[in-house]
């Protein structure tokens, strides 16, 4: 099972490959290792909102970095620079699932204080381990 630590950029979309247009860019979507959870996309989309070129992640999909270059010469310095944006994504997202789970279980404290039935009941739910045992 892939896990979000696990998310990297695999090549470029079958579908959508780079083409040189009249224009002057090239579009590139760049294709992830596996569906990125909404939340993460959304990190994403914030991680990458100053950078030089528009690059979005849909967050339904979750698959595909869409991303465009000038020039054929920059293409392979904006895949390492996604490379380092889904990396500090990844570990921004990471960090902020750690946080909740803290204050979640700032707020299990709060709840075993509780008396009675309900409090004691809420102490054993609190003291609950769920490691595989081996």
């Amino acid at each position: 099972m892939e896990g979000i630590s696990d998310i990297r950029i695999i090549g470029l979309d079958e579908n959508r490959p780079p083409l040189i247009r009249k224009e002057p860019y090239i579009d590139l979507y760049f294709k992830l290792s596996h569906k990125a959870p909404a939340a993460w996309c959304g990190e994403f989309n914030s991680v990458v909102s100053k950078q030089k070129y528009d690059t979005k992640i849909d967050g339904a999909d979750g698959l595909y970095i869409r991303t465009w270059v000038r020039s054929a010469d920059e293409v392979a310095a904006q895949l390492k620079n996604m490379q380092a944006l889904v990396r500090t994504c990844t570990e921004n997202y990471i960090t902020k699932i750690n946080a909740a789970r803290l204050v979640a279980g700032d707020r299990n404290t709060d709840l075993s204080k509780e008396g009675g039935e309900q409090g004691r009941l809420n102490r054993i739910v609190a003291e609950l381990d769920f490691k595989d045992p081996a």
